[in-house]
């Protein structure tokens, strides 16, 4: 029987045959054999998707103007004045709950300090810190420093000053450049030129800056390699050598970048595909498949399925991920840039309480909280429609990307006491809209958000293992 890796091989060796032999610049080199290369490169794929991802991303936010998605320069602030939209095409899976602040931090030249305002007690709002290894190593916000105004200082990985006077807390990134994610709570659409003044208020600006000191000298400019989200499959190790140069090495990592380096790969280094012979590119190719494969399966099972919700906690600091570069590469494909487990949590379906593909131009479908069982967080929860090809929001007659708990005012209740939700691609009549949440004509991928989730029963935390249970999604009847 020809397996895949045969059919590989052969297609390899005929067009070997067919082309002209040339010398390799790589297999000049004490290059490893295809087997062994092919594993490199399933775990390298693994090991380096987040960060190209967020390589890609910052790209596109930080550096490329012309991308579509630029925000802002480096160390200066973005607000956005809306919530995601179709339009907003970057980062799969969006919040649309929270208009978005951002700060891309470059903290070569010296550490930056991030200002927040006073913020009303019942708002909620996060600073979350997210590294180029996608770590979140730290949060400012209403769940861990309170709603007080306060400034807080955010350094690299090399820094070794003392706290300045003035400073609430020291947070430390693990890489130079990092992002700032702010998320500050919209009760409604007129409640926009409140979080508006709130966004004003953010404040972003290096240590020198705020110590009333000299500026030490400018980093030097990078050229950045172009990169967007769409390019990581055709680039990938090319991409990853990129965002190497900017991931400083740890030991958690040291032993997967001594093999990435031994077929070329790293800081410093122009991995290209054309360097390697036939049977090498062929090989490599099926390792980087079978890695994206591993982290599929793990996205699929890697969390406990309640009532058909994917329910864990696969995002946090180093010490959470421990070297599981499985885990950390679903997180990242499973939504990038997410939260904490006890931030947020974020179940997650594909399917319905049978175990069928969500579709949305074969069926309709309801979700129904029972009185009294609606998600139990501190802050708010949402249910956010995604596009199941392509992870973002879709376009539908009404703009409603979500349903959240600000909503539940408008919403109709059954004659017990629930809340039903219609989840279909057509409108369910003017008596049941406010209770709709648009479908695309095709698959379905839905995320629960629950923000600042309530610890005490019932609860979804531990997750996984909680006393509440997101409800199922059925087929309506």
């Amino acid at each position: 029987m020809l397996t895949k890796r045969d059919l590989f091989r052969s297609a390899a060796a005929i067009a070997a045959g067919a082309a002209i032999a040339r010398p390799s610049r790589l297999m000049a080199q004490s290059y490893p054999g295809i087997i062994e290369a092919k594993d490199i490169a399933e775990e390298g794929f693994i090991y380096g998707l987040p960060l190209v991802m967020n390589y890609a991303v910052m790209q596109e936010f930080a550096v490329d103007k012309n991308s579509g998605q630029f925000k802002a320069p480096f160390n200066e602030i973005n607000n956005l004045h809306h919530v995601a939209t179709p339009e907003d095409t970057a980062v799969i899976t969006p919040n649309s709950d929270t208009p978005y602040s951002f700060i891309w931090l470059d903290l070569r030249a010296e550490p930056m300090v991030i200002s927040v305002p006073m913020v009303e007690k019942d708002r909620y709002y996060a600073v979350q810190l997210i590294d180029g290894n996608t770590y979140n190593y730290g949060y400012i916000g209403t769940r861990t420093t309170g709603t007080e105004p306060g400034d807080y200082l955010v350094v690299g990985p090399d820094w070794k000053g003392e706290m300045p006077t003035g400073i609430e807390k020291v947070f430390r990134s693990t890489t130079p450049f990092t992002l700032a994610l702010i998320r500050t709570q919209l009760f409604n659409p007129d409640d926009m030129p409140d979080v508006e003044k709130i966004q004003a208020a953010y404040k972003a600006q290096p240590l020198s800056a705020f110590l009333k000191q000299p500026a030490p000298p400018t980093a030097p400019k990078i050229e950045f390699l172009p990169a967007t989200t769409a390019g990581i499959k055709d680039n990938f190790f090319q991409y990853l050598d990129a965002a190497l140069q900017f991931v400083p090495e740890t030991p958690r990592d040291k032993a997967i970048r001594a093999k990435l380096a031994k077929i070329g790969i790293g800081p410093g280094k122009a991995f290209d595909f054309k360097d390697l012979s036939l049977e090498h590119k062929a090989e490599m190719l099926v390792g980087m498949k079978q890695g994206d494969g591993k982290v599929d399966k793990w996205l699929a099972g890697g969390n406990k399925n309640i009532n058909g919700w994917n329910v864990g906690s696969f995002f946090g600091d180093e010490a959470f991920y421990n070297g599981d570069w499985v885990m950390r590469a679903g997180a990242a494909k499973g939504g990038l840039l997410g939260n904490d487990a006890v931030e947020a949590m974020y179940p997650y379906t594909r399917t319905d309480t049978t175990g069928a593909p969500l579709d949305g131009s074969k069926h309709k479908y309801t979700i129904t909280f029972p009185q009294g069982q609606l998600p139990p967080v501190n802050a708010f929860w949402s249910i956010t429609m995604y596009d199941g090809k392509s992870q973002l929001l879709i376009k539908n007659p009404i703009n409603r990307y979500l349903i959240n708990s600000p909503m539940l005012s408008s919403m109709q209740k059954d004659p017990d006491g629930s809340v039903t939700l219609h989840i279909q691609k057509d409108s369910p009549g003017a008596a049941k809209e406010a209770n709709w949440l648009p479908a695309p004509n095709g698959t379905i991928y839905l995320v629960m958000r629950l923000y600042w989730p309530k610890t005490e029963a019932p609860s979804i935390l531990p997750a996984g293992e909680g006393t509440w249970q997101p409800p199922g999604i059925h087929v309506a009847k």
